[in-house]
């Protein structure tokens, strides 16, 4: 996604395009980046646990609906029960998602333009141009978020977070870990 960022702004802001120089190339990775994005989500669909964290992005409780309208579960440190991710990672990963199938449907359309009739090629220049910039706003934000929370940042790279945060966090996600490891346990021998 950085690249993709990255090139698009090279290709669209002038001053950026004159500083790189080569728009072919520039053009060309963009595409290959497009392309290419869809593929580590295919792959991890054949994991379990990404099967797993997939089924839980998929159901909206009540308590996302409160959690979103909590401006203090925003803030942190609520009575609301929060699952593995909550209402706003759940929302981000909606967009994220469709976000990536509709530049994949209109870059293809841009790419492949000989195919497509000219309404239907505007129509993709304008819709992957916005929303372009809606990502790149929305990435902002996200890596704003993740710069306020060290913790978050290290199990997203570790695949583990300490208990006593996930019990401030995330709650009811806590619990479900407790309740698992303790039905995990061997019991004790005499």
């Amino acid at each position: 996604m950085i690249i993709l960022i990255a090139t698009a702004a090279c290709l669209y802001v002038p001053v950026l395009s004159g500083v790189v120089g080569n728009r072919p190339i520039v053009r060309m990775i963009h595409i290959i980046a497009g392309f290419a994005l869809p593929i580590p989500i295919i792959l991890a669909m054949f994991t379990r646990a990404f099967r797993m964290d997939a089924q839980r992005f998929n159901r909206f409780t009540s308590y996302d609906w409160q959690w979103l309208k909590s401006k203090r579960a925003r803030a942190r440190g609520t009575g609301v029960p929060v699952g593995k991710f909550n209402a706003g990672q759940k929302l981000y990963a909606a967009f994220a998602l469709a976000s990536i199938i509709l530049m994949l449907g209109t870059g293809a359309m841009m790419t492949f333009n000989s195919y497509f009739p000219d309404f239907l090629r505007t129509g993709a220049t304008f819709v992957h141009d916005w929303l372009s910039l809606a990502i790149v706003v929305v990435v902002v934000g996200h890596i704003y978020k993740a710069l306020g929370d060290t913790t978050a940042r290290m199990a997203m790279v570790t695949g583990t977070a300490p208990l006593s945060w996930a019990e401030r966090e995330h709650s009811a996600w806590a619990a479900e870990q407790k309740a698992l490891a303790s039905t995990e346990s061997p019991a004790p021998t005499a």
